[in-house]
């Protein structure tokens, strides 16, 4: 999604400062989602999966803090960066859930 939109940027006149702000917060929540998901989680680890609820809870406010502040700043950058950003979370959540939904159950 975020190498797809590339094109869409430059060629819609979009801010390619947003794209790459967008692009840089969603790499970066994903990349803390997976370093989180290596983290051993369940009643043994009580301590480690509140840890992992609080982090996990936090990727996505924090992305939300920091779009919300360059939006009122820079409103072009912003909004750009608020548009690629949510059209990538909701790719990834969508496929995620489609994954979830048609896999292998757990045993």
């Amino acid at each position: 999604m975020i190498v797809v939109s590339l094109p869409v940027f430059i060629v819609g006149g979009f801010s390619l400062a947003g794209w790459a702000l967008g692009a840089i917060l969603w790499a970066a929540g994903e990349g803390l989602g997976v370093w989180l998901g290596r983290i051993p989680t369940g009643a043994d680890n009580l301590r480690k999966s509140g840890f992992v609820a609080i982090a996990m809870a936090f990727r996505g406010i924090g992305a939300m803090v920091v779009l919300l502040a360059v939006t009122v700043s820079n409103k072009h950058v912003g909004v750009a960066a608020v548009i690629l950003y949510a059209l990538a979370y909701t790719l990834s959540l969508g496929i995620s859930l489609g994954e979830y939904f048609t896999g292998e159950p757990r045993r």
